[in-house]
């Protein structure tokens, strides 16, 4: 098995149809050792995370992808935040929750998020203001409700296919996807003929698991089929959040606030959504932030 995670792009040789494939083992089991998740959260969080770091394989430069789900169900709201780098970071509203299994080894995902919901992408390409599309949920299992969204909000005929391994410890022993996608003059014919041969493949945590790399994947997809890989980008779990922009937070605070947050512990304790980083501050820290900042605004 290829154990870095990274995602390989793949074209035609006509450039009618494109293949993304991505090995996400090693971002998702750091999700799930941030957030602590349930095995069913683990394999909701991973394929969201899985489809936002291979939709920033597309963006360029400082653009970025948030793709967010809630079906109605245990989990609750379900993000992902992708950049450009396809570094991605996300969180599970309730990642505690879980749900029986549909069949031995088989996680219920879709029944965890639910199907009276939505899946939203929103993209910031650097214009005036973001944009995005909102699509209702077809299954809750992530996958087929990506291909709703592409097909409906960017009029791409795409097959799509997310997967997460839990093993029994539950841990992460695969994640990853496959994405298939019709380009203009796409023949239907040769993207039937791709999309059979990808889904009688079986689920992609078992090739991942099986195969020495994602090389050997895309060759059993394409299969005879003329292609060639476009590019290959590493990709990783990685947040934004940093003790100065915890620091900046703590200026704009006024005294009052101040004071309640840290009547409890006698700190100023805030938690990243993203990543489940804890950061502390003591009233004497902020009080020297307060003060920093205001010398700073002076200067």
């Amino acid at each position: 098995m290829d154990t870095t995670d990274r995602i390989i792009r793949a074209m035609n040789q006509e450039k009618t149809v494109r293949v993304l494939l991505a090995n996400t083992t090693r971002l998702v089991d750091e999700a799930r050792e941030r957030h602590g998740t349930t095995p069913t959260a683990t394999a909701a969080l991973g394929r969201v995370l899985t489809a936002a770091v291979m939709m920033g394989s597309d963006l360029k430069g400082q653009e970025s992808v948030t793709v967010r789900v809630n079906g109605g169900g245990p989990l609750g709201t379900i993000l992902a935040a992708a950049g450009a780098d396809c570094t991605v970071r996300g969180y599970v509203d309730e990642p505690g929750a879980e749900v029986p299994e549909k069949y031995r080894g088989k996680l219920d995902v879709g029944k965890a998020v639910g199907t009276d919901g939505y899946l939203e992408v929103v993209k910031d390409l650097g214009l005036k203001s973001p944009f995005g599309g909102t699509v209702p949920l077809a299954s809750g299992e992530i996958a087929e409700d990506m291909v709703h969204y592409f097909t409906f909000s960017e009029q791409v005929p795409s097959l799509v296919a997310l997967g997460v391994y839990v093993e029994r410890d539950r841990t992460v022993g695969a994640a990853g996807g496959l994405i298939i996608q019709a380009l203009p003059g796409a023949d239907d014919t040769l993207l039937g003929i791709i999309e059979e041969k990808a889904t009688s493949l079986g689920p992609i945590t078992g090739l991942l698991r099986q195969e020495d790399a994602l090389e050997d994947i895309m060759h059993l997809v394409m299969e005879d089929i003329p292609y060639h890989i476009i590019d290959e980008r590493a990709a990783a779990f990685r947040c934004k959040c940093s003790q100065e922009k915890i620091n900046s937070i703590a200026a704009a605070l006024s005294q009052e606030d101040i004071e309640q947050a840290c009547a409890d512990r006698g700190l100023l304790e805030i938690t990243c959504n993203f990543c489940n980083q804890v950061y502390q501050l003591t009233p004497a820290e902020i009080e020297e932030i307060k003060k920093a900042s205001g010398e700073d605004s002076q200067g």
